[in-house]
């Protein structure tokens, strides 16, 4: 998928020299230490290098049998399911449209529901929470029965407050169930397991991305949706094991990430499609334990959020 301009975006890198101004800015730091957080911003930048490519597409019918995309004849009594987000929704970095996360989510709930899957993705690479209700808008001209929203990333390298972030995703979510459609929320990941990116930025991009998460999570089980907490559930295995789990560009999941990312998700949308045979989901994390080893560093993080706008109320709780 492509931004607006039609170039591939690539914010969430970019947005790391926003947060490494913005902490040299609050924290009164110049010099050295200042230059040091914007060179690690401009380091990880050039490593990584723009996208080679937009991501696969491979929207249609699934059959329970694996098959799909299918011609539309056989899109009668299909189970719509709606892919909104970011690049990770979109799954930038898999080497071909069979390793989408959308389309193997697809493929898993037909299997699970015994009866077609129609697949309609809508994120965009670059998006963040203030360009969702642009996707949802577009997919409510033929409302989806299911979703899967994956965002996040980019909140925090446009340095969205924990707060509006948080609302912004409310609204969207609350949309969609208005319309009948069932929502499991992909909450944002651990930025902290990007390699490219060095120390003290790291600590920096890991404590805001987990603060979000949190708060991401809070609210989605609040209001009636599904939260799946990929950085609490994933950031161990992408941390152990980050030449299998990251793609080229040492940033986007490889197709090995993505299937550790769909493995969490899938029982969580099976449940919301109402056709989940697997048993209880199993109690998942509420808080990240990284997130917590940095309590001073979330404090910043705090003063970060009140300095381009509301508080991080959850800091307080």
């Amino acid at each position: 998928m492509e931004n607006e301009s039609g170039e591939v975006d690539m914010g969430v890198m970019r947005g790391l020299r926003f947060v490494a101004l913005a902490a040299g800015t609050l924290g009164g730091v110049y010099g050295a230490a200042y230059g040091l957080l914007t060179g690690q911003a401009r380091r990880a930048e050039r490593i990584i290098g723009p996208p080679v490519a937009p991501p696969h597409l491979a929207d249609g019918v699934y059959l329970p049998d694996g098959s799909g995309p299918v011609p539309p004849a056989e899109e009668d009594g299909a189970l719509r399911f709606a892919m909104f987000g970011d690049s990770m929704a979109a799954g930038l970095g898999v080497d071909g449209p069979d390793q989408l996360p959308a389309v193997v989510l697809a493929r898993g709930l037909a299997e699970e529901a015994d009866r077609p899957v129609r697949l309609d993705t809508y994120a965009v690479v670059g998006a963040a929470t203030r360009d969702l209700p642009a996707q949802v808008e577009q997919a409510l001209l033929n409302p989806p029965q299911v979703a899967v929203i994956i965002v996040g990333a980019n909140d925090v390298t446009t340095l969205t407050t924990v707060p509006d972030a948080v609302d912004g995703l409310e609204r969207v979510i609350r949309t969609l169930m208005d319309a009948g459609c069932g929502v499991v929320v992909g909450t944002c990941p651990d930025l902290g397991v990007i390699r490219p990116i060095a120390q003290p930025l790291k600590s920096i991009a890991r404590t805001w991305s987990l603060l979000l998460a949190r708060a991401q999570r809070k609210m989605v089980a609040r209001i009636g949706a599904i939260p799946v907490p990929l950085a609490d559930l994933l950031a161990p295995e992408f941390l152990a094991r980050p030449r299998d789990f990251f793609s080229s560009d040492q940033f986007h999941p490889s197709s090995i990430g993505y299937d550790a990312a769909v493995s969490v998700l899938l029982p969580a949308l099976c449940t919301v499609a109402g056709v989940w045979t697997g048993g209880p989901l199993p109690r998942l994390p509420v808080r990240s334990a990284v997130a917590e080893s940095r309590r001073p560093t979330a404090k910043f993080i705090a003063r970060l959020n009140l300095r381009f706008g509301r508080p991080v109320r959850e800091l307080a709780q």
